[in-house]
């Protein structure tokens, strides 16, 4: 499967942050393979900017040489000029939001005794106010559309850990903190905009094999046979921005949980 540039989201505008690679990647090509029209947010423009591989380029690039419709914008989501920056390039390039993908994260993990003010902030702003921000600047014009979706993107750390556990003791308190404040925000967002048939929702996924995942060395001999593939998530998250508030909103969903319910499975990304 390509694109289809007459599928079920022809016509739609998505931003997806977040996206020069890994989660942030796989969804932008498919929200694009089903017809949206997709802006690629992120901070990495050219190889080097960062040094996990991936560059937002690269994925327009990719979007735009299969026959789809994408633009990349730099980013740096901890600084409001350039969220907002984001959404009017956006208005001006192909019109209102309807889709609004939080993916963007910056993570350290380091324990709550030695943690920098510096780094606690940035991860607050990145994770939890930019997702705010963002919504706060899309809502307008779906509210004047009469429809509209937000999906922020969790994390099992969310959870509340086993205190005994070795695992719960490797400095992700912070980073727990800002993807259970997403996840309340979700479900206040979603109740304060459900008569303007704006679905709001968030997903977790499990442990992906992304390059940041691989990176902070994530995936050990505990969870290594129920890694989620990116193609999964990919076709989660299709699902939650493709619906009505009426069909689905407010919910704390797992990517394994929604392609149970739904039957659906994850297809090549093009």
């Amino acid at each position: 499967m390509g694109i289809n540039q007459q599928g079920p989201l022809a016509g739609k505008v998505a931003v997806v942050t977040g996206a020069s690679r890994g989660i942030g990647e796989g969804v932008a090509i498919r929200l694009a393979m089903d017809g949206a029209k997709v802006v690629i947010a992120a901070r990495s423009v050219k190889d080097g900017d960062h040094f996990l591989p991936g560059t937002i380029v690269d994925v327009a690039n990719r979007i735009n040489a299969a026959g789809g419709s994408a633009i990349a914008v730099q980013a740096d989501l901890s600084k409001t000029e350039d969220r907002e920056r984001l959404i009017q390039e956006t208005e001006k390039t192909f019109g209102s939001v309807d889709i609004l993908v939080n993916n963007a994260a910056v993570t350290y993990f380091i324990p709550v005794a030695d943690f920098p003010q510096r780094k606690y902030d940035t991860m607050l702003e990145v994770q939890v106010f930019a997702a705010f921000h963002l919504a706060q600047m899309v809502l307008p014009g779906m509210k004047e559309k009469g429809a509209g979706a937000i999906l922020n993107i969790s994390s099992h750390a969310a959870l509340h850990p086993d205190p005994t556990l070795s695992s719960s003791r490797r400095g992700g308190t912070v980073y727990g903190m800002c993807k259970a404040a997403l996840e309340r925000f979700t479900t206040g967002l979603a109740a304060e905009v459900y008569e303007d048939n704006i679905a709001v929702n968030v997903i977790s996924p499990g442990v992906v094999a992304t390059p940041g995942v691989l990176h902070h060395n994530l995936i050990n001999d505990s969870n290594k046979d129920s890694v989620t593939p990116v193609e999964d998530m990919a076709e989660a998250c299709l699902k939650l921005c493709s619906v009505t508030a009426k069909e689905i909103t407010g919910g704390i969903h797992y990517c394994d949980q929604v392609m149970d319910k739904y039957q659906l499975k994850g297809i090549e990304l093009v």
